[in-house]
């Protein structure tokens, strides 16, 4: 009885482990969102496209894949597939950054540049129609098969951890080390975030631009740098969140569907609040884990699908702008 006790101990603590890593995965991708509605006060719903398409363009430049191959050949009766070269992983990363930026100052441009001081709600329709834009772009630039993404970081149990778990407390823990090196780059990215958005004259202006957007133009704030900045920083976090997914479950159109899991997470940790991104990624990443070891084998299991919106409706009804979000209040 009481080696059962203990074993189901530590597959507890193996679960609690996971649960914080992915924790910080649901915060990195939480963190695009706020902030986009710290800097324009509305909710990007394209979020998670942004992931999707960033993913796409990176395993086209790493696999040096003709953009809108399809359309070509379909139009010209040609067979082009590829160029015939392959692009290092560093260098395919940083080309991709590149076209994040150029994909930023485009949406500044082409759309934000006419909604400066429109209701949210427009801007949210935008955000919308933008989605599905850059859905469609990255289907036929390039195509809509299941792609594997390498770029080179580890995958597998981490025999280390099993060992020294083993020898510690005399059960391994069965930790995989593709697990372990995105948990370690979505903290450092978003502690860089969090030092930025607090400490910086940008990320002052940032908060500036989304309490009243003509009071930031009349103090000489430019809303385009802003916009482009953050949208910048956005694509940058989609990006990474892009490659760990892609890594771990290949980059397919199901990608985009990560956004719905921060959703959950911003009902809890509050829209425009950087610590309560972080704080709801590792309270839903870790409850969700938990409630499926402990309750899910009472309920037939697979709770991990509606635990966070479960959680996050109680939430919505007790305390709808979150742990750390600030109340609103409107005199009429």
């Amino acid at each position: 009885m009481g080696g059962n006790l203990m074993d189901q101990m530590f597959f507890a603590a193996e679960v609690l482990l996971n649960g914080l890593m992915t924790g910080v995965m649901y915060a990195l991708v939480a963190l695009g969102f706020v902030l986009i509605f710290k800097a324009s006060g509305v909710f990007n719903y394209a979020q998670g496209v942004l992931a999707l398409f960033a993913a796409l363009t990176l395993v086209g430049i790493q696999q040096g894949q003709v953009p809108f191959a399809h359309m070509i050949n379909a139009m010209f009766g040609t067979h082009i597939e590829h160029f015939g070269w392959t692009v290092p992983s560093v260098l395919a990363i940083l080309l991709t950054g590149a076209v994040m930026v150029l994909l930023a100052f485009l949406i500044e441009k082409l759309v934000l540049q006419h909604l400066i001081g429109q209701a949210p709600i427009i801007l949210f329709m935008a955000t919308i129609g933008l989605a599905y834009f850059l859905e469609g772009l990255g289907d036929v630039m390039w195509g809509a098969d299941i792609k594997n993404l390498d770029v080179g970081l580890p995958q597998g149990i981490s025999e280390t951890i099993e060992t020294a778990t083993a020898e510690w407390f005399g059960y391994g823990f069965f930790i995989d080390r593709l697990d372990i090196w995105a948990t370690l780059i979505a903290a450092l990215l978003v502690a860089a975030l969090v030092g930025f958005a607090q400490y910086t004259k940008q990320g002052r202006a940032m908060r500036a631009v989304a309490d009243d957007h003509q009071a930031a133009l009349s103090v000489g704030i430019s809303l385009r740098f802003i916009w482009v900045m953050v949208w910048s920083i956005a694509g940058f976090v989609a990006l990474v969140a892009g490659v760990m997914w892609g890594t771990k479950s290949g980059v397919q159109f199901s990608l985009s569907l990560i956004a719905l899991k921060a959703l959950p997470v911003l009902m809890l940790g509050g829209f425009t609040s950087i610590p309560g991104a972080i704080v709801g990624g590792l309270v839903i990443g870790v409850g969700e884990k938990l409630f499926e070891f402990f309750v899910g084998p009472m309920i037939g299991g697979a709770t991990e699908n509606w635990f966070a919106y479960v959680l996050a409706l109680l939430f919505l009804v007790f305390r709808p702008q979150g742990l750390f979000g600030e109340r609103i209040i409107e005199r009429v």
